[in-house]
């Protein structure tokens, strides 16, 4: 119940942004041409706002002929969650990452990296495999992507009226953004990014950590696998669009934007210590396990033992 008032409230709060866009943009018939489009924007986020999450990514659906042991662990995990089986897709970037998507447990998808699977030990996959199936059973998956699709489309209108202000725009009433709207755009865009990540609180992040550790039972490898996320991120990420950085199991994106005070991912560290705090004892016996993080934390991409795709190739 409180998933769904959120996914009312964030409708109904970038709807409203939206139309306000639409009458600086040309007034009165500039609101009444944002509000046709935000009713059906609306309906289409329902049904196609995974297509348009994954189409950004050029995620390619896989079969299970061409992952059969990816698939094995994704239907196994899904069914100790007590989960349909969802989709399966591969982004093609070496940077390690994953997300979940679709607009129910029933039509959803999980995406994960060729990097993902190139860098983790089967622990690790499981790991992170279990933290998307742990969104989609908080049923997390819908509000996150009706935010990504939303915010996108609002921060594409707010670049058109920034540039309508510059170089085409007047000063009448009526649709004119001039000067003062520029600096109103300039507001109005940062607002649309913190919709987003206040609709997807840090909050979600850890229920979800919880729930993949009582899906697998083994803390240890989301934890080692968070570990190896985090020292990869301080490298490189994806190239990822600003709106849907909440969905990733980690924030994709680098540089200040990983410092902002309105991340929607918690500190990879505190997540490696709830999780460590999640089990009655820390073993330190082999890749995927951790020592309360500290283990974890040391890990590479050059640990030993092969990864999780070199198994299946």
């Amino acid at each position: 119940m409180a998933n769904h008032f959120k996914s009312g409230l964030l409708l109904a709060a970038m709807t409203s942004l939206f139309l306000f866009l639409g009458f600086l943009l040309g007034g009165q018939s500039g609101m009444f041409i944002a509000l046709i489009i935000a009713g059906v924007m609306n309906v289409g986020s329902y049904w196609y706002s995974h297509k348009i999450v994954l189409s950004m990514y050029k995620a390619q659906p896989l079969e299970r002929h061409q992952a059969r042991e990816l698939f094995d662990m994704v239907e196994r995990l899904a069914g100790q969650a007590g989960l349909p089986m969802p989709a399966v897709y591969l982004i093609p970037e070496d940077a390690p990452n994953a997300f979940a998507t679709g607009r129910n447990p029933s039509h959803a998808v999980v995406a994960v990296t060729r990097g993902l699977m190139q860098m983790m030990n089967r622990e690790e996959l499981e790991g992170v495999i279990a933290h998307e199936l742990g969104h989609i059973k908080n049923r997390d998956i819908l509000i996150s992507t009706i935010a990504a699709t939303l915010s996108g489309a609002i921060m594409w209108v707010a670049s058109m009226a920034r540039f309508s202000a510059i170089f085409g725009g007047s000063d009448d009433e009526e649709g004119g953004l001039g000067i003062v709207g520029v600096i109103v755009m300039s507001i109005l865009a940062p607002m649309a990014a913190m919709l987003v990540q206040m609709a997807v609180s840090r909050s979600r992040e850890y229920l979800a950590d919880a729930t993949a550790a009582g899906i697998t039972g083994n803390p240890g490898g989301l934890a080692s696998a968070l570990s190896k996320l985090g020292a990869y991120s301080r490298r490189g990420q994806v190239d990822a669009n600003p709106s849907t950085a909440h969905m990733f199991i980690v924030t994709p994106l680098t540089g200040q934007r990983m410092m902002s005070l309105f991340s929607t991912h918690p500190p990879i560290e505190d997540r490696v210590a709830r999780l460590a705090g999640s089990r009655p004892s820390a073993p330190s016996d082999g890749p995927g396990r951790t020592s309360g993080g500290r283990d974890a934390g040391r890990s590479t991409m050059e640990e030993q033992g092969r990864s999780f795709w070199d198994n299946m190739s």
